[in-house]
């Protein structure tokens, strides 16, 4: 039997650049930015990284697939350089990556790094990349609004929901996060909105409105990863363990069969359940202190609530309009303002919803600090309801 990473490696240290739109900065500038803040904060030298992960999804800087863009923008001292891409969930893969290969004693200090500087594509949405041959047959005009609009429709017809009420619960998520974001200085939208900008806003997707979208936007963000022994050996207190981390990819099921009903992401479920196996977690609801989870869209926030097991199955509407999920609520969600307010670039998110959780845990996150949370979780998902690859990743104090 797999005996799990729990406790196994510690956090020492990370680094998140300023999202937004960086025409001040190239790709490798916003590596650099997040990378000097991670380096400051473990305290270390470049010639103490044993290996290295690099997540980009879009963005190639010049160079091709390798893991060069991050050696040469970086001057690694010539130390072995993984480029991982997993759609969406690129920067959680890039982690996993560091995490593991400390957790298996191939390397004492290993980094992870994701960027992706998505307004230099001068694309509107996320760029159009190559689908493969076979894509166009089985999905030749989906978008990204399309997809997340049909899970909406989907869920509202399995458990009965009224429209107004679903679509006045997605607003509430699009306001919750906005006044979160706003006190934020690293994210990209840092202005409070109200439900009624947001019920009125123009739609994009039936029932998707503008404030219901996630924007895109220019980012990096970084982590360094060590064991506990080591990290208290460096003279680090009040450390933060990684106590799991799991991948669920679709394998056709949802797009090929009609036993998924287009209501809820069935690999979200299952990372969820391993995740919370290896980290010993019985009750998520009552354990984990506070959550970011991949937000595209808001339903897609809404959605994930049950999809993790913290919300009842149909119960994450009551949920979110009781302010469950609120910064004053229960449990915390999207604390930092989430995508919809740091944007989604993609090679960055999940290190960049990491950086939240380990800040929450280490009691500096400013002005929008939690009080005394204890569990943090992650929830990074990429592609489309109907086909995707999930990660959910838990972190939190070291033996908690």
């Amino acid at each position: 039997m797999a005996a799990g990473i729990k406790d196994k490696v510690a956090i020492l240290g990370m680094g998140c650049s300023k999202f937004g739109e960086r025409w001040d900065a190239g790709p490798e500038e916003l590596m650099v930015e997040a990378y000097l803040e991670a380096m400051q904060d473990a305290g270390i030298e470049p010639t103490q990284l044993d290996a290295a992960w690099f997540s980009t999804h879009i963005d190639e800087i010049g160079t091709g697939k390798g893991g060069t863009p991050l050696s040469v923008a970086l001057r690694l001292p010539n130390i072995a350089v993984t480029r991982v891409e997993n759609f969406c969930a690129s920067g959680s893969e890039a982690l996993r990556g560091a995490v593991y290969a400390v957790a298996s004693g191939a390397a004492d200090i290993a980094l992870a790094v994701g960027v992706e500087k998505l307004k230099d594509t001068g694309y509107g949405g996320l760029p159009v990349g190559n689908m493969g041959t076979l894509n166009p047959q089985w999905s030749p005009s989906g978008s990204a609004p399309g997809n997340f609009a049909q899970l909406a429709s989907a869920y509202r017809a399995k458990h009965g929901v009224n429209k107004d009420d679903l679509k006045r619960a997605i607003a509430h998520v699009s306001v919750k996060s906005h006044a979160n974001g706003a006190k934020n200085p690293k994210a990209h939208l840092r202005n409070p909105v109200t439900e009624e900008q947001v019920m009125g806003a123009p739609m994009i997707a039936e029932p998707l409105g503008l404030f219901d979208c996630c924007g895109v936007s220019d980012g990096a963000a970084a982590a360094i990863v060590t064991t506990p022994e080591i990290a208290k050996a460096m003279g680090k207190s009040n450390i933060v363990t990684v106590k799991a981390m799991q991948l669920s990819v679709s394998n056709g099921l949802e797009s090929q069969h009609n036993s998924w009903d287009g209501s809820y992401f069935h690999t979200a479920r299952i990372a969820a359940k391993k995740a919370y196996k290896e980290a010993g977690i019985d009750n998520p609801r009552a354990e984990v202190s506070m959550m970011e989870v991949h937000d595209c869209f808001s339903i897609t926030e809404l959605v994930t609530m049950e999809d993790l097991f913290i919300s009842p199955e149909g119960g994450a509407v009551k949920d979110v309009m009781d302010g469950f999920y609120d910064a004053d609520g229960k449990v915390p969600c999207q604390i930092d303002g989430g995508l919809k307010c740091f944007g989604h670039p993609i090679g960055a998110s999940g290190l960049r919803m990491a950086y939240e959780m380990y800040l929450q845990l280490q009691g500096r996150a400013g002005e929008r600090q939690l009080a005394n949370p204890k569990i943090g979780l992650t929830h990074n998902l990429g592609g489309a309801p109907s086909q995707n690859v999930c990660s959910v990743t838990i972190i939190g104090a070291h033996g908690a």
